[in-house]
This record gives structure tokens, C-alpha cells and sequence, in this order.
């Protein structure tokens, strides 16, 4: 265990650690002056420890272990979607949480990322590189994450749906997949996206009236948001107007440390979480926000160098769809705040306010230490 804990990447940990330290300042100064919400200092080292514990447990576990056992996870995982849609706890119109002792919130669905990869990487492990056949392989991968994508979508939980496409199109590309099937698909999508905003722009009042008696009318705002900004109203605008505005008021350097005017005046809504750039940007300025940007960018690039030098194709697959997780992540969330994108709920990984999103990032993370310290150890399973 000793010679293990020697291995273990040592730059990851460090960004690790420096990503905590900026969460907490962070999501202290968002929440200094919400109602809603109280920083808990207890609470998150308690969240810290745990996620540490974990993050060190699944590292000094040969990674084809998890490998091997990956359809119990991802099964458990799907267990786990059905009764959180049936039982779970409703927070802004989304039935997405287990209600925990201690207060504690727990998201299936952030769980459910980590054992899909997990179980796309085994299945496709087997082929060895091979090109990927239409009915053995690609049909089959298509159903392992429709069933997932279907049940968070209908919690409804669009932002984590989206981050399982986006996974399967990375695994899909590093997987060897013939180039006329991957452009098949391509021109399916683009003819996807082209008839889903004729029919929301020519049938949109229709569209509007029937989400709305489902529970689902702020999909519409969001899309309207994106999609015709101009023309979407200012309540449907608010959090990206501001956010926008509140980015460009810190110009270089920032209004400083817990003095963001906008964060602080209630302008901008789930600061602590989903919007927590805009405090970064507002307080420390271009210059603060590509520090966190350059530690994401070295962190996506260690692990790809830990991909390349990887001889399982097990565990490169692996690395490829934790890779194509967290750069989808961070994109999305800073471009949606940015109005590039469109506005969803998928949070800052390692930043934003939530321990079961930064314990599934940890576990994440600890998959790819596991297969730096495990590679040159000769495989134990084989897909």
C-alpha cells in the first residue's frame, strides 16, 4: 500500500487541494448575504474528509477490479434512478435527491455518470481496439445509456441527461468507431437539431402550454433565453443578463475578495452553486478566473498524458469519458453564464456548492490515479 501511495500522482492532488480551497472561499463569500442559504464551515470539512477518504480508497483499488464488477454498478446505479423518481425529494420542479440524515442531499444521477463510464469502458474493452461493429457494439452501447439518459431526463434533469450523450460520444470516438457510422450519426444529430427548432420556433406557444401543465414550463424559458435572447423577457433573462454584466464588472482583477456588488445584492440566483464563476469573475477578475481555468486545462491534460501512456485499453477508455465529463462540464457551465450557451443546471466541477457532485468527481479522479499506479501491473481481467 506504501509503494501505491507513492505513485499516486502528486500534481493532481495538489490541483485537488487547491480546487477546495477555492471552493470554500468562493461559496463563502456567495452565501454571505443569502437568505436561503448558511455557510456551514463544519459541515464542509466534514464533506472534505469524506471526499479525501473516498478519493484515496477507489485510488489503491486496481482499476480493473472496478472494470470487472462495472454491470453491478451500473445496475445499482439504474436501481437507484427508478426510486429517486418515485421517492426522492422535489427541489425546483426536479425529483432528482434522496433526503439524508444530517441534512445531507444525494444526487443518483452525479453517481450514475461515474458507473456509466465504468460500464461503457468494460463493454468496449473487449474488442481490443477493434473497429466497433454496428449491431454487437454500437446498438448495444446506444441502450447501455438511453435507459440512464431516459430516466434522468424525465426527473427532469436535462443538464446531467446531456453530460451522458456527451460521454458516449467521446467513448464512441477513442473506441475505434468506423468513420461512416460516426458521420451518420453527425448528420443525424445536426437533422435532430434542425427539426427540433423548427417545430419550438413555428409550434411554440402549443409546446409552451402543454410543458407547462407537465411541470416542465422553464425548459421553454431556458431554450427562449438562448435561443432569441432579444426577445425573451426580462424575467426570463435575469440570471444571464446579470451574470454577464456582473463578469464584466470585474474587469482585470476583480472588485476584491467579498466585495462583488452584484453577488452580494441577491442579483444573481444560485451563486453558491450553479452560477459560482460569476463570483470568481466578480471578485478576482479576468486574472482569478483563468488561474482556475489554467488548473482545469492541467488537470484535463495530465490525465490524457496518463491515457496515453496507459497499455489497458480498458483504462484509457475510462480516462477518455472522465475527460470528455469534466471538459463538457466546465464549458457548459462557464458558457452558459457567458450566454454562449444554453442555460442549464450542470454545476463547476470541484467548485460549485454540492458534495455528492464533488464526491463523484473525486471518485473520478481516483479511477484515473488507479490506473496510473496500476498500469505497469500485469492486467488481472480482461473485458
Amino acid at each position: 500500500m506504501l509503494q501505491k501511495l507513492k505513485n499516486i500522482d502528486l500534481l493532481i492532488v495538489a490541483i485537488l487541494l487547491s480546487f477546495m480551497v477555492i471552493s470554500t472561499l468562493l461559496v463563502y463569500s456567495a452565501t454571505l448575504d443569502d437568505p436561503n442559504i448558511v455557510f456551514d464551515m463544519k459541515k464542509t470539512i466534514t464533506i472534505y474528509v469524506i471526499c479525501i477518504l473516498a478519493f484515496l480508497g477507489v485510488a489503491l483499488v486496481d482499476y480493473r477490479v472496478l472494470l470487472k464488477i462495472s454491470p453491478y454498478f451500473y445496475g445499482a446505479g439504474l436501481i437507484l434512478l427508478i426510486l429517486v423518481y418515485k421517492f426522492g425529494l422535489e427541489i425546483n420542479s426536479a425529483k432528482s435527491w434522496f433526503q439524508l440524515p444530517g441534512n445531507l442531499l444525494f444526487q443518483p444521477a452525479e453517481f450514475m455518470k461515474l458507473m456509466l463510464i465504468l460500464a461503457l469502458a468494460a463493454f468496449m474493452a473487449r474488442r481490443q481496439g477493434e473497429k466497433l461493429l454496428f449491431l454487437t457494439d454500437i446498438v448495444p452501447i446506444g441502450f447501455i445509456v438511453l435507459i440512464p439518459f431516459v430516466l434522468v431526463l424525465i426527473q427532469p434533469d436535462l443538464g446531467n441527461a446531456v453530460i451522458f450523450l456527451v460521454v458516449l460520444v467521446g467513448m464512441l470516438w477513442i473506441g475505434n468507431i468506423k468513420y461512416t457510422h460516426f458521420l451518420i450519426g453527425f448528420l443525424l444529430v445536426i437533422a435532430g437539431l434542425f427539426l427540433f427548432y423548427y417545430l419550438f420556433t413555428h409550434f411554440h406557444d402549443p409546446i409552451q402550454q402543454y410543458l407547462k401543465l407537465q411541470g416542465k414550463g422553464h425548459w421553454v424559458t431556458r431554450i427562449d433565453t438562448f435561443i432569441d435572447p432579444d426577445n425573451a423577457s426580462k424575467d426570463h433573462s435575469f440570471q444571464v443578463v446579470n451574470s454577464i454584466k456582473a463578469i464584466g464588472s470585474g474587469g482585470l482583477s476583480g472588485e476584491r475578495y467579498l466585495q462583488g456588488t452584484s453577488v452580494h445584492r441577491n442579483f444573481i440566483p444560485y451563486a453558491y452553486s450553479d452560477s459560482i464563476f460569476v463570483v470568481l469573475a466578480e471578485e478576482f477578475g479576468f486574472v482569478g478566473s483563468s488561474v482556475l481555468l489554467l488548473l482545469y486545462f492541467v488537470l484535463i491534460y495530465r490525465m490524457i498524458l496518463i491515457s496515453i501512456q496507459c497499455h489497458d485499453k480498458g483504462g484509457a477508455y475510462v480516462i477518455v469519458g472522465v475527460v470528455s465529463m469534466f471538459v463538457f462540464q466546465i464549458f457548459e457551465n462557464v458558457g452558459m453564464l457567458l450566454g454562449i450557451m444554453p442555460l442549464t443546471g450542470i454545476t463547476l466541477p470541484f467548485i460549485s456548492y454540492g458534495g455528492t457532485s464533488l464526491l463523484l468527481n473525486m471518485m473520478s479522479i481516483a479511477v484515473v490515479v488507479s490506473i496510473r499506479i496500476h498500469q505497469e501491473k500485469e492486467p488481472t481481467f480482461r473485458a
